[in-house]
């Protein structure tokens, strides 16, 4: 059982972690490569818009094994229930949160001339966490590797 659920984890964690890097890396750059930028943004938007509604639904999926591995290795008298493990799914979550339902509606007052910030300050806000959630699904995905 402990073995399966940690390979779930795994899994879970890089698809999650393969869904963000192809749109860092892959589909926004040729969004903006090969539309106008008014299109380019509208497509991008809707694509991180599925990507964060995924996230929540991963998120979910990892933090209860990770919580059904907490409670194992507690019955076993080893650890607590809140592991390295839960905080990293718990930084990604909050990273997706923040960065796209908080900051997302900001971005679009923003866009409009409303609000405090600049569009351009709170894409870079929104950016910054998207990348340390990437970071933090490799943490979770390398110590998913080394078994941890």
């Amino acid at each position: 059982m402990t073995t399966m659920l940690r390979q779930v984890r795994t899994l879970v964690a890089a698809v999650w972690l393969g869904l963000v890097l192809t749109l860092a890396a892959v589909a926004a750059p040729v969004l903006f490569a090969g539309l106008e930028r008014a299109d380019a943004g509208r497509l991008a938007g809707h694509m991180f818009r599925i990507e964060a509604l995924a996230a929540l639904a991963l998120a979910v999926v990892l933090f209860l094994a990770e919580r059904r591995l907490a409670a194992l290795r507690m019955q076993a008298g080893q650890g607590s229930v809140l592991s390295v493990n839960v905080l990293l799914v718990l930084g990604a979550l909050f990273c997706t949160v923040l960065g796209y339902f908080a900051l997302q509606p900001m971005m679009e007052a923003a866009r409009a001339g409303q609000g405090r910030w600049s569009f351009g300050a709170l894409h870079g806000f929104s950016s910054a966490l998207f990348a340390l959630k990437g970071l933090l699904l490799l943490a979770l995905v390398w110590r998913g590797a080394g078994a941890h």
